[in-house]
Formats: C-alpha cells, sequence, structure tokens
C-alpha cells in the first residue's frame, strides 16, 4: 500500500485498512474473482483478525485466474495460499457457484 502510515511504518488503522481490502476485493479485473472474493469480503471483513487480513492483502496479490481456478477446484492451492481462510472463503462461494470445495 502507499498510505503514508504504511511507508512510515505505523500501523494502518484496522478500519482504514479493511475498507481498502474491500476496494481491492471488488476491483480485481475478472469479473468471477471480483464477485468470489468481494462478497466474502462485504459479508466477513468485520470478523476478520489482524492476522487474516494480512492472509487476505496476500491473497489479493495473487493472479485473478490462479485464485479462481483455486476456489473451483480447477487448480490445486499452492501451500502459501491453503489456508483455513482460503478454505472459508471457498466455503462461502461455493452457495453462489455451487462449486464443492
Amino acid at each position: 500500500m502507499t498510505d503514508a502510515a504504511q511507508n512510515s511504518g505505523a500501523p494502518l488503522d484496522p478500519d482504514v485498512r479493511r475498507r481498502r481490502i474491500k476496494v481491492r476485493a471488488w476491483r480485481r479485473g475478472m469479473l468471477e474473482t471480483d464477485l468470489l472474493l468481494g462478497r466474502f469480503v462485504d459479508s466477513e471483513v468485520h470478523r476478520l483478525t489482524e492476522a487474516e487480513l494480512d492472509v487476505f492483502d496476500a491473497l489479493l496479490e495473487a493472479v485473478d485466474r490462479d485464485v479462481f481456478a483455486w476456489a473451483t477446484g480447477e487448480a490445486p492451492v499452492p501451500p502459501e495460499h491453503d489456508t483455513p481462510l482460503f478454505r472459508r472463503i471457498v466455503a462461502f462461494q461455493s452457495r453462489f457457484y455451487g462449486a464443492q470445495g
């Protein structure tokens, strides 16, 4: 992130961080991934711990097509993204896509 607080090493306010994550989750570029991550974050971001926000931030750095392929079972999830949070996202999204995960 380019926020001055981030650059100075000061922790970003958790509410600001959650809002930024919501924006990033919805503006991925691939509609399917926008829906996958955006719906989850709209529903769950207020429940995520700081550690889970870190995991979600790392997931936001992954390529859209890869994230969607992992979530739908089209491709195996790499170990660095095979987290309890990612499994929650998959379970959440299965209600919308009917994917098994």
